[in-house]
C-alpha cells in the first residue's frame, strides 16, 4: 500500500520538472485590432501535447528540445504552423478567418461494438445499432450478441437471466446507470428486467477493477447503461413485440424540446405473459405469468454558455410474476400442501438526478454532482415459504476534475456518501439492518495518446458495519506499435454479500437454510475482499485488405475472503465464510474481421477456470463452463434511395459440460451426473428497414430447439425434502419465435 501512495505522489512530479512554453493566440477583427481568441487548439506537432488557449487567449505548455513545431487551430480560422527554438520564446499568433473553406465528404460505417484503443481501461462499447441485433426486450438481454458476458438462466422456475463476467455472478459486478450504481441489493435477482432495453443508448462493459470514483464494491469490472437523453432520442418512438412463448410488449417514447435550454421525455414500457406453457410435462410451468408496468419521465437542461447540464429522472416500476405448477390458483391453494406456486410482486420507485458544471473560463475544469433515491418492495413467496424485503437506497457522489500542468496530467477527486435500509424477512426471521458508508478518493491519470496512459487510483472510505478501509485501483496502456494496445491493471474491491437478495434461486428448493455464524456485523458473516489483475493485448491489421483486429485478455480474481454458497449437501444450502483459496481465472480470445462490405463476423473462445474451497473441498464452480465458442454474423444491404434496407443477424454459442453440485447423498431417483452434456445454442434476427421511419422485424431465440430435459428435481413431489430447481444448465422452455415493429418520428 506504501508502494502506491508514492507512486501517486511522484508519477506526477517526475512531469513537472521540465521547461514551458507561453504565448497567446488572437484573431484579427474587421477593423484590424487583434482581439483573444479563447478556446484554440494548441499542440507540439506530431505528440498529442496540447492545451486549448483560455479566456484570454494564453497558453502554457511544457518544452523539451525535441520539440520543434507547434501546430495551432480553430474551428473557422486557418491553421497555422510555428518553429519554436527554445524555451525563452514567448508566441503571439493571429489566426485569420475564413469563410471559403472547401466541403469535404466522409462515408465511414461505425462499427456496432468495439473496445477502446486508447484508454488506459478495457472497455468495450455496444451501441444502440448492436443492441438491436436482437429483441433485447430488457437490459439482461441485451449481451447475447456480446462474447465477455455469459447469460443464462439462473432457475427452472423464475425465468429469470444472471449474467456473469470473468466466471463471476453479477453480485461481483457494478451495475450502473449513467455511472450511478443502479442494480445492487435488493435489485440484484430480478434488477436487470426492470431497464426496458428500448431505454437504452449504449453499454460499456468495464473488465477488471473499475475507477475508484463509481464505489468500492466493484470486482470483476463494470457494465455501465447509458439512457437515450430527450434531447437527441426521437420525438415519438414506438416498438410493439410478441412472441410464441405468450409475451406481449409495448415501448413508447415522446420527446419535446420546451425551448432551448429545457427537454422532457416521457418513456412508458409494459410487458404481459398470459399463456401457460408446460412442454416437458412436468407439471411446472416453463415461464412464469405476470405483468409490468415501467414509466420514467426525464428532464435534461443545458446551457453550454454558462457550462452547465443536469438529468432528473422520475420512474415508477410494477412488476409481477406468478410461477410454479400448471394448475396453481394462488386463491385456492397458497400456502397450501396440494399444489406449489409462487408469486413476487415488486413495486419501486427511482429519483436520481446529475448536475455538471464545465468552466467555460478555465480549460478542463469542471464539477458534477449525482444523486439517487430508491425504494425497492419486493412482497414474495415460494411454496410455503415468505420472503419479504423493503430496501431504500440514498447515494451521492460529488466529482471534481481539472489538470495539473498540462492537459495529459488530469486529477479526480472527491467524495460520496451511501445509505441504505434493509427491512428484510425469511419466513419469520428478521435479518434488518442499516448501512452507512462516507469516503473520498482521487485519481491521477496521464494521457500520453500517442504512447501512454495509466490511471492510478485510491479512495478511503469508513463503513458502520465493514469499517475503515483503502481501496487502491490502477490502469495503463502502452503502445508497442500502430494499431496496438498493451493493457494491465489490477484493483481491490470489497462488498457486503446480500446472500438472499443474491440467491432467491434457493427459494424455488425445499433445501434448509444455514449460516455459520463468525459473528460478523451482515448476517454473521465477515465481509467479501477480493484482488482483480489483468492484461490484455488489442491489435488492429489488415486482412486480404480488410479491416480485422484479434483481442486476448487473461483476468485472475483472487479472493482474500469470499461468503461461499454451498449447495453439495442435496437437502441444504450453507453460507460460511472461506477458508482456503478461491480464485476465478478467465482467457478470452475475440477476433473481429470484416471480409466484405457491410458483413462483420465477431468470434471468440473463452477459457474459465473457477475453484472455490468448500467445506467437502476444493471444487470448480457449480454450473459454470470452463470453455464457451461464440461466434455472431451480420450483414445489412446498401441503403436504397429511400432509406430502406435489409438487416441479417445470427449467433452462435457451445458451451462445454458444467459441473452439477453433488446429488451423492440423494435417493437414486434424484442423482444427477457429475457433469452435464455440452450444448450449442443459434439465435438469428432479420429486420426489415422501409425506411428512416419504419422497420419490422422478426427472430427466434434457440431455433435449434435445444432443451434440458427434467431440469426440475423431484417435480413430482414439490413439498418432499428433495424437491430442487436450481440445476439448470441450458435452456427450459425450447425455441422461441417473436416479432415485432419500431416506428419514430424524428
Amino acid at each position: 500500500m506504501k508502494n502506491i501512495f508514492v507512486i501517486l505522489y511522484f508519477v506526477p512530479t517526475l512531469f513537472f520538472a521540465q521547461d514551458t512554453i507561453k504565448g497567446m493566440v488572437m484573431e484579427s477583427s474587421p477593423q484590424g485590432k487583434h482581439l483573444p481568441l479563447a478556446g484554440a487548439n494548441v499542440i507540439w506537432e506530431g505528440t498529442s501535447l496540447g492545451v486549448i488557449t483560455d479566456i484570454d487567449g494564453n497558453f502554457t505548455l511544457p518544452y523539451e528540445s525535441s520539440y520543434k513545431r507547434l501546430s495551432i487551430s480553430y474551428v473557422g480560422y486557418k491553421s497555422k504552423i510555428i518553429d519554436v527554438k527554445d524555451s525563452n520564446t514567448i508566441i503571439h499568433i493571429v489566426l485569420q478567418s475564413t469563410d471559403d473553406l472547401e466541403e469535404v465528404t466522409v462515408t465511414t460505417r461505425k462499427k456496432a461494438s468495439a473496445t477502446s484503443y486508447i484508454a488506459s481501461q478495457n472497455i468495450t462499447t455496444i451501441s444502440s445499432k448492436e443492441l438491436l441485433k436482437a429483441a433485447c426486450c430488457n437490459l439482461s438481454e441485451s449481451f447475447e450478441t456480446n462474447p465477455s458476458i455469459d447469460v443464462n438462466f439462473s432457475d427452472a422456475i423464475s425465468g429469470t437471466k444472471q449474467i456473469k463476467m470473468l466466471g463471476l455472478t453479477s453480485p461481483y459486478i457494478l451495475i450502473t446507470t449513467e455511472n450511478v450504481p443502479s442494480i445492487r441489493g435488493a435489485a440484484q435477482a430480478y434488477g436487470l428486467s426492470f431497464i426496458p432495453g428500448t431505454w437504452v443508448e449504449s453499454i460499456q462493459v468495464t473488465k477488471g477493477a473499475g475507477s475508484v470514483t463509481n464505489g468500492f464494491e466493484s470486482i470483476a469490472g463494470q457494465i455501465n447503461a447509458e439512457l437515450v437523453k430527450p434531447l437527441t432520442d426521437k420525438k415519438v418512438f414506438i416498438n410493439a413485440y410478441a412472441s410464441i412463448n405468450g409475451r406481449l410488449e409495448l415501448n413508447t417514447h415522446f420527446n419535446t424540446q420546451l425551448n432551448e435550454k429545457w427537454s422532457t421525455g416521457l418513456y412508458i414500457h409494459g410487458d404481459k405473459r398470459g399463456e401457460k406453457f408446460d412442454k416437458n410435462g412436468d407439471s411446472f410451468l416453463d415461464l412464469p405469468v405476470g405483468n409490468q408496468i415501467n414509466v420514467m419521465n426525464r428532464w435534461q437542461y443545458t446551457n453550454p454558455e454558462k457550462g452547465l447540464i443536469s438529468f432528473l429522472n422520475l420512474r415508477f416500476l410494477d412488476d409481477n410474476k406468478q410461477s410454479g405448477q400448471l394448475a396453481y390458483d394462488p386463491k385456492v391453494h397458497k400456502f397450501g400442501h396440494s399444489v406449489w406456486g409462487s408469486e413476487v410482486d415488486t413495486r419501486r420507485i427511482e429519483f436520481s438526478g446529475k448536475l455538471g458544471y464545465v468552466n467555460p473560463e478555465i480549460p478542463y475544469q469542471s464539477l458534477g454532482l449525482q444523486v439517487s433515491y430508491s425504494s425497492h418492495n419486493q412482497d414474495s413467496y415460494f411454496g410455503n415459504r415468505t420472503y419479504e424485503i423493503d430496501h431504500k437506497s440514498v447515494f451521492t457522489n460529488l466529482i471534481y476534475n481539472t489538470i495539473i500542468s498540462d492537459s495529459r496530467h488530469k486529477i479526480k477527486t472527491g467524495v460520496g456518501y451511501s445509505h441504505d435500509t434493509y427491512n428484510e424477512q425469511v419466513s419469520t426471521i428478521d435479518y434488518s439492518r442499516n448501512e452507512n458508508a462516507v469516503g473520498g478518493f482521487f485519481e491521477y491519470s496521464f494521457d500520453n495518446l500517442d504512447a501512454v496512459n495509466l490511471t492510478a487510483g485510491v479512495r478511503i472510505d469508513h463503513h458502520n458495519l465493514l469499517g475503515t478501509f483503502v481501496t487502491p485501483r490502477f490502469h495503463a496502456r502502452y503502445t508497442p506499435w500502430e494499431k496496438s494496445a498493451l493493457r494491465f491493471s489490477f484493483g481491490r474491491g470489497k462488498r457486503a454479500a446480500n446472500i438472499f437478495a443474491e440467491n432467491q434461486k434457493l427459494f424455488a428448493s425445499s433445501r434448509s437454510i444455514n449460516i455459520q455464524d463468525v459473528k460478523g456485523k451482515i448476517y454473521g458473516l465477515n465481509p467479501e475482499i477480493a484482488w482483480n489483475y489483468g492484461i490484455s493485448f488489442l491489435q488492429g491489421f489488415q486482412l486480404f485488405k480488410r479491416k480485422a483486429d484479434i483481442n486476448i485478455d487473461f483476468y485472475k480474481t483472487d479472493f482474500q475472503n469470499q461468503v461461499v454458497v454451498d449447495y453439495e449437501t442435496p437437502t441444504e444450502i450453507n453460507f460460511y465464510n472461506l477458508e482456503g483459496e478461491s480464485f476465478a481465472n478467465s482467457l478470452q480470445v475475440e477476433f473481429n474481421y470484416t471480409p466484405l462490405n457491410r458483413l462483420d463476423l465477431k468470434t471468440a473462445y473463452k477459457y474459465y477456470n473457477v475453484k472455490t474451497q468448500y467445506k467437502s473441498g476444493k471444487l470448480e464452480k457449480p454450473l459454470t463452463p470452463n470453455q464457451r465458442i461464440f461466434t455472431n454474423i451480420s450483414y445489412e444491404t446498401s441503403p436504397t434511395s429511400k432509406g430502406g434496407l435489409w438487416k441479417f443477424d445470427a449467433t452462435f454459442n457451445w458451451l462445454s459440460q458444467q459441473r452439477f453440485s453433488s446429488t451423492m447423498q440423494s435417493p437414486e431417483a434424484y442423482r444427477l451426473p457429475q457433469y452435464s452434456p455440452s450444448i450449442s445454442t443459434v439465435n438469428a434476427q432479420i429486420t426489415k428497414v422501409f425506411s428512416n421511419q419504419f422497420e419490422l422485424y422478426i427472430g427466434g431465440e434457440n431455433i435449434t430447439n435445444v432443451r434440458q430435459n427434467n431440469p426440475i428435481l423431484s417435480a413430482d413431489n414439490p413439498f418432499g425434502s428433495n424437491f430442487d430447481s436450481t440445476f439448470v444448465y441450458g435452456p427450459v422452455f425450447g425455441s422461441m419465435y417473436y416479432a415485432g415493429l419500431r416506428f419514430k418520428i424524428n
